[in-house]
């Protein structure tokens, strides 16, 4: 007797050929038959008339290390329809762990999690399975955790050679314990401090493992072009398969990058190199409100931040660096105080979802920048915050590319987080595919499932065929949509390795969820 049935259902199968109607049988954790005969004798037998039957959706880019920890049953994920997620990306992850420096990277990403019981990924994966796990993790190695544990408090600044070739017999060591890939954030602090010989050392030990560099790169702005031909050209010479993150130009001004950007990978990719990238479906963005000091700021401890910030000649030396960039990214001048918003933070939550226009206006100070000093010399917890980053023609232009593939960069930190945590896979079903018709059904469920698992090598997940892994997703897409702020409507069913973890909306506890590993 089989464990589930799905009978009546239209299957897209994340191959992106055209749906068809047929009954799923699943037994244990295993799509086991897949028919058009008669089947009714199982334990369950669900009625999916109406309804797309999809194999679970796969999350390529998201920030999820801590969740399960504190939501085994991984509500905000299954919620949205997605059985598996791809953490560790922008150079930020919790493993390998040695020095408590590491907690502060990322916590403004993350979150913070007391208990840190682990060293590598091995008995990371063992503490993130003791409680249960709601859906499937599979999990990048960051550079942020690579320096932290070679060089310590000292990452801040262009490691030695001896440290790099630490750094990279580490790296070795935790793909082989089946780590899917390596990522980077070349933009955020200690990342932003790598030599060009650091990173080309690094994806050297990932290209002969061949698995994923997934990376941040320096400049989603003024510099893109150049920034995105770095790690291109990176790619080329180490001969990585390369994944970047979040494609984007910022700022109204750079927009006319956008074409650029694509012909270059293109061109790239016809030059013999692996890549293509991830995009979320939001214009405005999220990310810890400290990214917008100049990086030798960012080298500071916060007290030494707090410190700067409270000298009226350093500041003046800091907002002309925010100003006049040279060499980084600075979002403040190409979005404007009137497009960054104060998420959450732990120290001022009297201005939470306020600009910073907004906020200089109520403690009356002329120059916007006066009030983010303020606001980040005071803050001793997390700061996040959200910034209008780019146009809808932008983001359609980039989404619709056939290299594209689906991610919702979630954050979880902070109680207040952005809506893409958890409401990404409606907003791109409903709004780009059903609205805006960017893609038929089938070709946004492959762009979501197949597609995904055949770039980060996770065979039997994303395709919905026998023998494969019973992650599936049953969803009505008359009624997709907003339930409120953090649920969803619409989903009938998502199973996670046969067990169900969601039932007509309402998420069950299940935690059929695994690790996985290459």
């Amino acid at each position: 007797m089989y464990d589930v049935i799905l009978k009546n259902g239209l299957i897209m199968d994340g191959k992106g050929g055209k749906g068809y109607k047929a009954d799923i049988a699943v037994f244990s954790s295993t799509i086991a038959l897949i028919t058009n005969s008669d089947i009714s004798r199982g334990k369950k037998v669900i009625d999916c008339s109406g309804k797309i039957v999809a194999p679970g959706f796969i999350d390529s880019h998201t920030h999820s290390d801590f969740l399960l920890l504190s939501d085994p049953s991984a509500s905000y994920r299954v919620g949205q329809g997605i059985t598996t997620d791809i953490s560790g990306n922008c150079g930020i992850g919790v493993f390998p762990y040695k020095n408590p420096v590491l907690k502060d990277y990322v916590k403004d990403v993350l979150g913070e999690w007391k208990d840190w019981k682990w060293n590598d990924f091995s008995s990371y994966k063992e503490y993130l399975m003791r409680k249960g796990m709601g859906c499937n993790e599979a999990f990048l190695v960051s550079h942020t955790a690579l320096r932290a544990y070679v060089m310590g408090s000292d990452s801040l600044r262009k490691a030695e050679e001896r440290e790099i070739e630490a750094m990279c017999s580490l790296l070795s060591d935790e793909l082989d314990k089946g780590a899917v890939g390596f990522s980077s954030g070349l933009y955020y602090a200690p990342c932003v401090f790598a030599s060009r010989n650091e990173i080309l050392s690094l994806l050297k030990v990932v290209a002969s493992k061949n698995k994923v560099f997934a990376v941040h790169h320096r400049s989603e702005g003024r510099g893109c072009v150049e920034s995105l031909t770095e790690v291109l050209d990176l790619a080329k010479e180490s001969g990585v398969r390369l994944e970047v993150s979040h494609l984007k130009a910022i700022g109204k001004e750079n927009e006319k990058n956008i074409d650029v950007m694509l012909d270059l990978i293109e061109r790239y990719r016809r030059d013999g190199v692996d890549v293509k990238f991830d995009v979320y479906p939001y214009t405005f963005g999220s990310t810890s409100l400290f990214s917008l000091l100049p990086p030798r700021v960012l080298a500071y401890s916060r007290l030494e931040q707090r410190m700067a910030l409270s000298l009226e000649s350093e500041r003046r030396v800091i907002k002309d660096e925010i100003m006049n960039p040279d060499g980084w990214d600075s979002v403040y001048p190409m979005v404007g105080p009137d497009a960054i918003k104060a998420l959450y933070l732990s120290t001022h939550p009297e201005y939470n979802g306020m600009t910073l226009s907004e906020i200089a206006g109520i403690k009356e100070l002329k120059d916007p920048l006066d009030a983010l000093f303020d606001i980040l010399g005071d803050e001793t917890g997390l700061a996040v915050m959200t910034d209008v980053t780019e146009t809808e023609e932008s983001l359609e232009k980039i989404m619709s590319h056939p290299l594209m593939c689906f991610g919702t960069d979630s954050l979880y930190s902070s109680p207040l987080p952005h809506p893409r945590s958890f409401h990404s896979t409606v907003q791109f079903l409903k709004k780009y595919v059903l609205e805006r018709k960017l893609f038929t059904m089938e070709e946004g469920i492959r762009r979501m499932t197949g597609e995904t698992a055949e770039r980060f090598g996770l065979k039997d997940r994303g395709i919905i065929e026998e023998g494969k892994a019973a992650d599936i997703t049953v969803f009505d897409p008359e009624r997709l949509g907003e339930e409120d702020e953090r649920r969803n409507r619409g989903f009938s069913l998502v199973l996670v390795n046969g067990k169900i973890a969601l039932k007509d909306d309402f998420v069950t506890g299940e935690t059929g969820g695994e690790v996985l590993t290459l």
